[in-house]
């Protein structure tokens, strides 16, 4: 999918505007009409009501608040299809200047439960179509899951995969 000028511009002003917290929306479509949705991060107050089970902030990480996942889900009851998910990664180098380089061991574990997970999905007739380190979830202990579906480009299986 190509963005609209008005779109692109959207996009960028909602980038500047939460600098340098990160940014993300999705773009969804039924027939020609398509709706851009900014979402809303609200890693931060989840980091601050809760900094052991989720450690990170909006600088570093992005949970799309729970009433813009609901608009979601209510535009694809209305027949809506998400075609586009953006999303910053502002200081992704931030992350590992905290935590520094993961064990190997600990690494592979993680690429094995995130394979785990992927499969499941799979077999539940999504695609996550985003895979990469940035998009994991990590809590404690290394225990990992692809990032949670809507807020992650996905889409149904429609056989032809």
């Amino acid at each position: 999918m190509i963005l609209t000028p008005a779109e692109l511009a959207s996009i960028e002003r909602q980038a500047v505007q939460e600098y340098p917290r990160e940014c993300c929306g999705v773009i969804l479509q039924r027939a020609g009409e398509r709706r851009l949705l900014p979402c809303r991060n609200d890693q931060d107050a989840l980091h601050a009501r809760d900094p052991q089970r989720h450690p990170r902030d909006a600088r570093t990480a992005y949970h799309i608040a729970d009433a813009d996942r609901l608009q979601m889900v209510r535009l694809e009851d209305e027949g809506f299809t998400p075609a586009v998910i953006y999303h910053s990664h502002i200081d992704a180098g931030a992350y590992l200047r905290l935590h520094g380089v993961m064990p190997i061991r600990e690494a592979c574990e993680v690429i094995r439960q995130a394979a785990l997970g992927l499969q499941y999905a799979h077999e539940q007739g999504f695609i996550h179509r985003d895979v990469k380190p940035s998009n994991l979830m990590l809590a404690r202990q290394a225990e990992c899951q692809p990032n949670a579906f809507p807020e992650r480009g996905h889409r149904r299986k429609t056989g032809r995969e």
